[in-house]
């Protein structure tokens, strides 16, 4: 066993390998905007659904609110995650603006940071020129280094579009799984809800997996991580509906 893994980590490390690798557009940031977009979603409608369900109301009222709620918060999470990474966007793009006003201006200084970022990483004497010689030598990826070197910006990957249409998409599909029961009025409402709240459940399980197999964490513990965190939610919910209900008498049904 311990053979077959050293022989797959040798060709994923091959020359080829590595260079394919190297070259893909980088993509855990939108494995994460949809991660993060479809557990709000999830959580954002099946709160709504419990704390409905708690207050006694019918559960019409449960699905024109979680879809009133899914569209205008789905929306409203896409808005702020494409701002964000704008946000980001311009920022990385007035230190790149400094960095090159800079290298115009004042090269050798420009090339003495490059020296002494090297020289905290442990390289010395001539290899140490030689690296402050080629990097400096390409204008891009002087620009580049300083930006994560000095600034801890990194560019590559970030399409605010592209975040934005993610979020929204995994929001809406994964927050729509828990109102699809009461879309079945032939059910009695214990039976919506209950389906409601196996399905929130694998819901929340599957996106704790997914998180868990592209960023190597373990399966289960992250499964159950992420189920824990929508039931709490939810759980509060159905308390606060709850308590409404017994408080001031608003339930229908």
């Amino acid at each position: 066993m311990a053979g077959d893994v050293d022989e797959e980590l040798r060709r994923d490390h091959s020359p080829a390998a590595i260079r394919a690798r190297l070259g893909r557009p980088v993509g855990n940031r939108n494995i994460s905007d949809a991660v993060l977009g479809g557990i709000d979603g999830c959580v954002t409608t099946f709160a709504v659904v419990a704390g409905v369900v708690g207050a006694g109301v019918s559960s019409i009222v449960a699905v024109v609110l979680g879809f009133a709620n899914l569209i205008a918060d789905g929306f409203s999470m896409a808005v702020s995650n494409y701002e964000s990474c704008k946000a980001q966007q311009e920022f990385a793009a007035a230190i790149e603006r400094v960095e090159h006003e800079h290298i115009d201006k004042i090269p050798e200084g420009e090339q003495e940071e490059i020296r002494q970022i090297f020289s905290q990483k442990g390289f010395k004497g001539d290899v140490l020129e030689q690296i402050v010689t080629t990097i400096s030598r390409d204008r891009r990826l002087w620009v580049d280094t300083m930006l994560m070197e000095e600034h801890g910006v990194m560019q590559r990957g970030l399409s605010p579009m592209r975040a934005a249409i993610t979020t929204f998409a995994a929001f809406l599909f994964v927050g729509a799984m828990p109102l699809a029961p009461f879309l079945f009025t032939a059910l009695a409402t214990r039976q919506q809800f209950l389906l409601s709240t196996v399905i929130a459940a694998v819901m929340f399980f599957m996106i704790g997996m997914l998180k868990s197999l592209v960023f190597a964490m373990p399966v289960l513990m992250s499964g159950l991580r992420t189920l824990l965190t929508g039931s709490a939610a939810a759980a509060l919910a159905y308390l606060t509906g709850y308590l409404l209900r017994e408080a001031f008498g608003i339930g229908l049904g």
